[in-house]
């Protein structure tokens, strides 16, 4: 099911395909890329390859592949920024925080005392996915050390999975 009050693809900042060849393991339906300004270490998100704004156009079947694959992908956060637990989060709606107006899941890795309140980065999911590079709260990544986490990622990806 695809929501026909969404924006074109092309006006969407995760359906480009600049976005879509920075992810470091995909199937099909689904895309893990880094997180350009990450919370935390690790910080990456699950996208759907098809423009859904939110969880309720996925259909029963695309929810479960959706699941499986965020599972495979937090098994690749756990084992490449070694971390023994991890925080999943979508904010479905504008109401919820949600700042891209297309479906993502956000894959927090954690590790013991790595925020002084557990909750900590909540607030923080709240702000731009992509702020100005000036921003004081999430620092947006150089282009070669995301890109060298990408090609990190990708390469545990292949010998993990």
């Amino acid at each position: 099911m695809h929501n026909s009050d969404s924006l074109p693809a092309g006006d969407c900042q995760f359906c480009r395909n600049e976005i879509i060849k920075k992810s470091f393991c995909s199937t099909s339906q689904f895309s893990a890329i880094y997180n350009i300004a990450p919370i935390v270490p690790g910080h990456s998100l699950i996208i759907p390859n098809t423009h859904y704004i939110s969880l309720f156009e996925l259909s029963d079947q695309e929810l479960g592949e959706m699941m499986v694959f965020a599972r495979k992908v937090t098994r690749i956060l756990q084992t490449v920024f070694q971390c023994d637990g991890f925080d999943w989060s979508v904010q479905d709606g504008i109401s919820a925080g949600q700042s891209v107006q297309h479906l993502h899941l956000h894959i927090v890795p954690r590790k013991p005392h790595d925020m002084t309140d557990g909750t900590e980065w909540y607030s923080k999911l709240s702000q731009n996915a992509v702020p100005a590079p000036d921003s004081q709260h999430r620092v947006k990544l150089e282009d070669e050390v995301y890109n060298a986490i990408t090609a990190k990622l990708t390469e545990a990806s292949s010998s993990i999975l």
